[in-house]
């Protein structure tokens, strides 16, 4: 029998798929190492995070599909964690040194997407990512909150300044910088757009963000200045988009999906937050604000589902304390949910970035409201 050839063991890994992203293993870039020996069979699988809930089924069946190949006696396939930097990482308005880009973003406020956002960011982090934060909600900025960073007598953040870069601060294994920085916890912050156009300037061109997998933007509600600045301003890898079951948030969520279209950003994906609500007492599932509705819009929308959040009081005490659930409970269900979102997310960080390196260059889009407003 004739020894099995590195083309047949790759034609094999071409029939696996990675669950969150449904692209085969070779096509995403994710065998490595590959050796093959006789009839003994060795390569590496570099996973999108090393807390990937499903590492081991991919794994196994890697292995079975490699093991059926007539001529294979031996497969050794072992796991690690690498996180592909954005092609669009290598152009000239790009952060330096940051692999990715990821935008979360709402249709509406309310919906919870700042806890979304940080759960997600310590989840990367605590899988081995180089991860950070830039809070641009100018109107609701919760980060530093959620994260617990501590605030000085005055009610002020201790922000560095090195060389006239802004040093963010670390918590959590993430680095963080907010426009709450900027203001005391009971001021409002009483901005117009140029303003706001120039503060997201400032927070690309002018923090000493360092080395990053991720940076994950957590963007106030809505289509308006903000998310439309940081995507002129900046290539991004894609964006999340967080709502919440009813009806309501959706049809606003499918606005967002549709301006950064427009935009030309990837949609990672849509995340149901306070999917349904657990009772600590007698373990009864209700779901508050209906159930399935962000699955159901991902389809009609052809965008990938990210996952579900479930609407728990554990969530809402953790952030409270600065503790994020992730970080405070890391092995409750409710950090489990995250992530598997967090997960799913870094798999379509790795689809997206594929899909760009396939495909032709594409123009930025210069987008100025000249018309009526579009409803």
């Amino acid at each position: 029998m004739p020894d099995v050839t590195d083309k047949q063991v790759l034609e094999a890994l071409r029939r696996v798929a990675e669950p969150a992203s449904g692209r085969d293993l070779v096509a995403l870039r994710m065998v490595r190492d590959l050796a093959v020996c006789g009839g003994a069979v060795r390569f590496r699988l570099e996973l999108p995070t090393a807390d990937a809930p499903q590492r081991d089924a991919v794994r196994a069946a890697a292995e079975a599909a490699v093991k059926a190949l007539p001529g294979v006696r031996q497969v050794t396939v072992v796991t690690s964690a690498g996180v592909t930097p954005s092609p669009l990482s290598r152009q000239p308005d790009a952060l330096p040194g940051v692999k990715n880009v990821v935008a979360v973003a709402s249709g509406k406020g309310g919906v919870g997407k700042s806890t979304v956002s940080v759960n997600i960011a310590v989840a990367l982090a605590r899988g081995g990512a180089k991860v950070g934060v830039m809070d641009l909600d100018a109107y609701g900025p919760s980060v530093p909150g959620l994260l617990g960073l501590p605030r000085q007598a005055d009610g002020s953040y201790d922000v560095r300044v090195v060389d006239g870069k802004m040093v963010p601060p670390d918590r959590h294994g993430v680095r963080v910088v907010s426009l709450g920085f900027f203001a005391r916890e009971d001021e409002p912050v009483i901005v117009r757009g140029p303003i706001l156009d120039r503060t997201v300037h400032q927070f690309l061109s002018d923090v000493a963000w360092g080395p990053l997998d991720y940076l994950v933007c957590d963007l106030p509600p809505g289509t308006g200045d903000v998310p439309l600045s940081l995507a002129q301003r900046v290539p991004l890898t894609g964006v999340v988009v967080v709502s919440t079951p009813q009806d309501v948030a959706l049809k606003i969520a499918a606005k967002s999906i549709r301006m950064f279209e427009k935009l030309r950003v990837d949609i990672l994906g849509i995340v149901e937050n306070m999917s349904w609500f657990a009772c600590p007492h007698c373990g009864g599932r209700t779901e508050i604000f209906a159930h399935g509705g962000a699955r159901k819009a991902a389809g009609r929308y052809g965008v990938p589902f990210l996952g579900e959040i479930p609407l728990d009081p554990a969530v809402r005490v953790a952030g409270d304390a600065g503790e994020p659930v992730v970080a405070a409970q890391p092995d409750s269900p409710q950090a489990k949910a995250f992530r598997d979102v967090a997960a799913a997310v870094a798999a379509q960080v790795v689809a997206a970035n594929r899909r760009r390196e396939e495909a032709p260059p594409i123009a930025p889009v210069s987008f100025v409201q000249t018309g009526p407003l579009e409803v």
